[in-house]
């Protein structure tokens, strides 16, 4: 079982999906941004500071049906993972509503920490 990978949806998004998910910005991009467990709060303290009306989504790398390519397509070193394209309902492990504070704190929309189920202690 790969581990769990994460994206972070505006909720006008993601209440907006069917049976599958694509944010606003996919036509324009081509693919989804995810991140791994290590990654997502600096993805939520670069990007999404001050942002209430977040779902962190849970996915299954093995479930997803498109490619997802790792790759840094800003010149860093550190790969991120991309969804070349939809997310599919049964690729989604669970979704809940999250804020990011001030200080870029990824955090629950209660104002407590987030656990993330990373996948890798489950039999594969």
């Amino acid at each position: 079982m790969n581990a769990r990978l994460y994206h972070l949806a505006t909720r006008d998004d993601w209440d907006a999906r069917g049976r599958t998910y694509v944010p606003g910005q996919f036509a324009a991009e081509g693919f989804i941004h995810l991140s791994t467990a290590a990654q997502i709060g600096g993805v939520a303290e670069r990007f999404y500071r001050n942002h209430d009306r977040l779902v962190l989504v849970t996915i299954d790398p093995d479930r997803v049906t498109a490619p997802v390519r790792y790759e840094n397509l800003e010149g860093g070193e550190t790969l991120f993972p991309h969804l070349y394209g939809p997310l599919d309902e049964q690729a989604v492990i669970d979704s809940r509503l999250v804020r990011v504070d001030d200080r870029g704190r990824l955090l629950a929309e209660s104002g407590g920490a987030i656990e993330l189920d990373t996948g890798t202690d489950a039999p594969g």
